[in-house]
């Protein structure tokens, strides 16, 4: 199965529980889809590895389902934040690719 490519746009949430720690959320649609191809390769807490990039920054990491939300989410870590000039609030455009 080739891994799939996505690119958009959702906004940069601090968690409340962890108020250090940020993310996006995922589309719903794109959400829906991955989790359709690559549920069933989910790892531990059903994360699913991704290949990321934001502006010139580009890292690996894991996207998980936030059954909050109803949608998986994606952690944007602090060095990403500071590179790209990027604060609670903001939309981010993201293109990601899973790496499962």
């Amino acid at each position: 199965m080739a891994n799939a490519q996505y690119s958009f746009t959702s906004e940069l949430w601090k968690w409340e529980a962890r108020a250090s720690w940020y993310f996006v959320s995922l589309p719903e649609a794109v959400s829906d889809e991955i989790e359709a191809m690559y549920g069933a390769l989910a790892g531990g807490f059903g994360s699913l590895r991704v290949k990321v990039t934001v502006g010139g920054s580009h890292w690996s990491t894991s996207i998980f389902p936030d059954g909050k939300r109803a949608t998986y989410v994606l952690p944007m870590k602090k060095p990403v934040r500071i590179a790209e000039g990027l604060a609670d609030g903001d939309p981010v455009h993201i293109d990601l690719v899973i790496a499962s």
